[in-house]
């Protein structure tokens, strides 16, 4: 029989599945206990001591009972589930020994039993800050191609420019104030880039930043400025679909009235999940890692410090409170 070794475990838990916007009050902090020695039987597992937490929009997706998502909801009572950066304490799992860090699903608590790791990863090169592979770690283009990306400040839209002007791209990107605009132009090198809360018209700001027409969109918003960028798209152009954040809120979602043009201008437009490319992890690692040290990628973080901190952390990435990617600091290294 296993020994025990109880431990107080701080959580975040769902109060209640949300309706409109999230807010800290369908979250709350729950202190339970938890056995730090792996349960007889509970083969293949790894306990496992939080450091950093990812907040991410599609997790309010799962704060939701939503007929046919493509996650399952959060379960009332218990604690929420996202990506994070861990320490194992104990392991029954051939891959992972005590004492390495691993990036996947966690719960949103102090220590988690992760009883399916065969979706995380070892961290091998520490020579990055850990919260890295919350985000930056964890769209090709063609030289001379215009990339227009919404939400371009974000945890996703800040790496994506930078990937493309690695490219050869000409990159704009948009961001919700003027300070958000600065960081993309002067901190992470797009071309240029505008605050969206300042244009009255999204076509005709799209056109003053590509006369000649957008070849590549990166899709974080929808709505209105989909719509927009449909009208100025070129010919054989491409729209990655990551997020419609403006639309999650919505009781109604708000319909795109152009997609014609997906038509006329044979757009390739595709939704997709980064569940489908874990196997080209170790790919990307290769690719990234060089431009992370030589420099040539600039990541900005909004650190929230403590896990009491998580709901705030959360819900403020529907108003656009945070700078860069967010994460929660659970622990330090």
């Amino acid at each position: 029989m296993a020994e025990k070794m109880i431990s107080n475990n701080k959580q975040v838990i769902l109060k209640n599945y949300v309706n409109g916007p999230p807010k800290e009050s369908d979250m709350s902090l729950k202190t339970s206990t938890i056995n730090l020695k792996i349960p007889d039987g509970c083969n293949d597992a790894v306990l496992v001591k939080n450091l950093y937490l990812s907040c991410d929009p599609y997790m309010l997706g799962r704060m939701k009972k939503i007929e046919g998502h493509y996650t399952d909801a959060f379960a009332i009572g218990s604690p929420m589930v996202g990506y994070g950066v861990s320490r194992v304490l104990e392991s029954s799992h051939p891959n992972y020994k005590k004492g390495d860090l691993i990036w996947g699903f966690t719960g949103w608590e102090e220590y988690t039993l992760v009883t399916d790791p065969s979706t995380s990863f070892k961290i091998h090169d520490k020579d990055v800050p850990l919260s890295y592979y919350t985000g930056l770690l964890g769209l090709l283009s063609q030289k001379g191609e215009t990339v227009f990306i919404s939400a371009a400040s974000g945890a996703v839209g800040q790496l994506v420019g930078q990937f493309a002007k690695l490219m050869g791209c000409y990159v704009v990107g948009s961001a919700g104030s003027k300070d958000k605009v600065d960081l993309l132009k002067n901190k992470f090198g797009f071309d240029d880039a505008f605050n969206y809360k300042e244009e009255r018209n999204y076509n005709a700001a799209l056109k003053r930043y590509f006369p000649y027409g957008i070849d590549i969109y990166f899709e974080n918003v929808g709505g209105k400025m989909l719509e927009a960028v449909l009208n100025n798209m070129r010919v054989h152009g491409r729209i990655a679909v990551c997020g419609m954040i403006s639309q999650y809120n919505l009781e109604h979602p708000e319909g795109v009235h152009n997609l014609s043009a997906l038509i006329s201008k044979r757009i390739r437009m595709e939704g997709f999940l980064v569940l489908d490319y874990y196997h080209l992890y170790p790919k990307f690692l290769e690719m990234v890692m060089p431009h992370i040290k030589k420099g040539k990628i600039t990541y900005v973080e909004d650190m929230a410090d403590g896990l009491e901190s998580a709901p705030a952390a959360l819900v403020g990435l529907f108003s656009g409170r945070n700078v860069g990617k967010q994460v929660v600091v659970v622990a330090k290294e």
